[in-house]
Parts: C-alpha cells; structure tokens; sequence
C-alpha cells in the first residue's frame, strides 16, 4: 500500500488498513512503511559554489560625515573575486535612482545572472521592475541576516 501510495504516511496507511478489517497496529505500520528516499535538495554552499561566476551582491550602507551628514552608498559586487563592479553615493536615495545605478552597472547585455540582495525598502518596485526587465534572477536574504 505504501508503494502504490507514496504521499501516504503511516497514520493514513493504518485507517486504511482498519477499514478493511486488518487489525494492526499504527506504530507497527510505521516500522515495515517503505521509506521513500527524495533526492537531496542543493545546500546554499552548493548554490553559491555552482553560481559564483554569475552572480552579484548588490548593498547599499550609510556613511556619517565629519559635519554630521549621512551619505548613501550604492555597491555592486561581483561575487567570484568581491570585485566592485559599481558604486555610487548620494545624500538622498530613492528607487528610481537605485533603479538607475543598476541600468548604469549593468550596460547592454553584460547583466548578471542572479543578483543577490537584502529586503530594505530602498528597492523599491521600479528597482524590481528593472531586474525583471533585464532577466536577473534576484535571491533576497534572510530578514536580520548577518548581511544587514
């Protein structure tokens, strides 16, 4: 029964087993279930390792001046080498300047493969839009990840 139905676990096996008057016990259906193994799902080190060529990481961190102002900064990375492929500073950030710090990183067809980026809010719709537009894939981490 466990063979034909492979999406049945062993609760289910046993009300089906009693119904058809097989008196059985559940923990006994449980040890003699086949065990169907699924092939092992790609680890994030195994992403990394057979993506590292194609991707970047894309961040943006703030940087106080000596007169008490802050600054934006806009970074693109390579990820194979931590290359700095763009960067840029602004005192007001908004999307559509991101936006535009991506069209200028990535001219013509050299964009990325994947891009890899954190959930701030200064990539906003435009800057989605954008990455749609030019086939990256984006992978987002993790809120309150080490990154952030």
């Amino acid at each position: 029964m466990s063979r034909d139905n492979q999406l049945w676990g062993a609760p289910q096996i046993h009300g089906e087993l009693l119904k058809l008057g097989i008196a059985v016990g559940e923990t006994s259906v449980s040890k003699y279930i086949v065990r169907h193994r699924k092939p092992p799902s790609q680890t994030w080190r195994t992403f990394v390792d057979n993506h590292v060529k194609t991707m970047v990481w894309v961040h943006f961190f703030r940087v106080p001046t000596i007169r008490f102002q802050v600054l934006y900064v806009f970074l693109v990375l390579a990820h194979d080498r931590h290359r700095i492929l763009h960067f840029a500073v602004t005192a007001h950030p908004t999307a559509e300047w991101t936006t535009q710090q991506l069209r200028e990183a990535f001219p013509w067809d050299t964009a990325p493969r994947y891009l890899l980026r954190d959930c701030n809010r200064i990539f906003g719709k435009p800057f989605v839009d954008q990455i749609e537009s030019m086939g990256i894939k984006q992978v987002l981490s993790a809120p309150r990840s080490p990154w952030q």
